[in-house]
């Protein structure tokens, strides 16, 4: 089971997402919830936000591995952030840790800057989609 990227030459070429994914037919779609890269609950003083977008990315793989996936069935991804212009200043650090998770496979993503996040201390939080291998009982 492959994702197919839709990329139209129209909308030009992205980097570092993609314009479209087309899942095949037969999948499992996991819809993942809004992972924080930092819980309220969590001891100490919250951490820089490379640290939170690694932390996000991290626990949004760990529900894909445990529903029996891998960084490439993530479909589609939404990225929130508290401030914009720190996640543009950390891009290149960013895209390090983006790398080392999901190497070269880049969903469709969108990121949106936010008022504030639910956790105290959090300054990002990422929620996805995956297709799975198998059918839907």
């Amino acid at each position: 089971m492959r994702l197919e990227i839709v990329n139209p030459e129209s909308l030009g070429a992205p980097k570092g997402w993609n314009h479209g994914v087309l899942a095949p037919a037969r999948g499992r779609l996991l819809f993942v919830a809004g992972m924080a890269g930092h819980t309220a609950a969590a001891p100490g003083t919250p951490p820089a936000f490379v640290a939170q977008f690694a932390h996000a990315l991290d626990q949004v793989l760990h529900v894909v591995r445990a529903a029996g996936g891998e960084p490439a069935n993530v479909a589609r991804m939404t990225i929130y952030v508290t401030d914009l212009a720190t996640y543009r200043a950390e891009r290149q650090r960013l895209g390090e840790v983006w790398r080392e998770r999901f190497g070269r496979h880049y969903p469709a993503m969108a990121l949106l800057e936010v008022k504030g996040l639910v956790d105290a201390g959090a300054v990002v939080e990422i929620e996805a989609t995956a297709v799975l291998p198998g059918e839907s009982a």
